[in-house]
């Protein structure tokens, strides 16, 4: 797929000397030159397919196997057009209280229930909540609204079918889809218990703020979000729409208590103050945690970047709050 012209405005931004040395510990350039390890020197030529292959290579080296305490089964279930294939983790110590709806990152294009499989499995582990994982539709063989429309199915099906409070969350793409979910099931029998959304693209305006002073971050630069909604739109992206771009919704009121995650150092950073200060201003519970030092992808540092882990356990204590109904911020 060609570069389209706000794509190449940020690929000619000037580069000036890196603030990030300051700002990032070597825990997390350690994290980031294992990850861009990865890819190959000729990575930018890749299309989507030999992407997929070098992403599933980078999660399968950053996978940190599933605790114990977990039993794992898949299975699918009804989809707007066809069956969607979720991955279900249970407690051992059974009985759980609430259920966490993740949906994985990746760009819209990449992922799926393996990618993300030892971070489902902790958050059910670590909270004692169960854990379903949704395999949406990728994108470019799916074309927006497929994915939106996979997620939410997946949750009125599980809202139904588990009857416990659901949690929805998610990282990057995932979160996108998360809070479009969230917008969409407002005012309905079964909505969302809450949302934890992890340095999510909301749909800021990409001319300004840190997309710009970030614009060329590691790990995701703003050139890279252009891509991903080229293939995900197939052509002009809709921004007015809410079930693409979360911010773009004129009413925030009745939207499920959130916890907003975003790494500094990252184009999306800007996104989550935003989010938040609208549910807020609609009445709404809203809190966004803003983590220094830290990169987008940063969850798969979970077990070796300090700050990471950190991080990791107040989104683990977050949705231990918010399944039990309780706002302590």
């Amino acid at each position: 797929m060609g570069v389209n012209t706000e794509t190449q405005f940020f690929k000619d931004l000037p580069l000036r000397p890196s603030p990030y040395d300051n700002l990032l510990d070597d825990e997390t350039w350690r994290f980031i030159d294992k990850s861009v390890a990865f890819y190959p020197e000729d990575a930018t030529s890749l299309d989507h397919v030999g992407q997929r292959h070098v992403y599933d290579e980078l999660c399968k080296a950053f996978d940190a196997g599933r605790p114990a305490g977990v039993t794992v089964r898949d299975f699918s279930i009804p989809g707007p057009t066809s069956p969607v294939p979720v991955r279900e983790y249970m407690p051992t110590s059974g009985n759980p209280p609430a259920l966490v709806m993740y949906l994985h990152g990746g760009g819209f294009i990449l992922g799926g229930l393996d990618s993300h499989d030892s971070i489902c499995a902790e958050i059910c582990d670590s909270s004692g909540y169960a854990v379903v994982s949704v395999d949406y539709r990728l994108a470019p063989e799916h074309l927006h609204p497929a994915q939106f429309e996979d997620a939410l199915a997946a949750f009125r099906h599980i809202a139904n079918a588990y009857g416990l409070p659901v949690i929805l969350s998610g990282d990057s793409a995932g979160g996108n889809l998360a809070a479009a979910v969230a917008w969409a099931t407002r005012g309905e029998a079964l909505p969302p218990a809450g949302q934890v959304l992890i340095y999510p693209a909301l749909g800021a305006d990409v001319t300004k703020g840190t997309f710009l002073s970030h614009a060329n971050a590691p790990m995701l630069s703003t050139a890279d979000m252009l891509y991903y909604d080229d293939l995900r739109s197939g052509g002009p992206s809709p921004h007015d729409d809410p079930s693409f771009t979360p911010l773009a919704a004129a009413d925030f009121s009745g939207m499920p208590p959130t916890l907003v995650f975003t790494a500094q150092c990252d184009p999306l950073s800007g996104d989550g103050p935003d989010y938040c200060a609208r549910l807020a201003q609609a009445g709404g519970k809203a809190i966004c945690f803003e983590e220094e030092g830290l990169v987008h992808g940063y969850l798969r540092a979970r077990h070796s970047v300090t700050r990471a882990h950190d991080s990791f356990s107040r989104m683990i204590t977050g949705i231990k709050s918010l399944g039990a109904g309780d706002w302590p911020y």
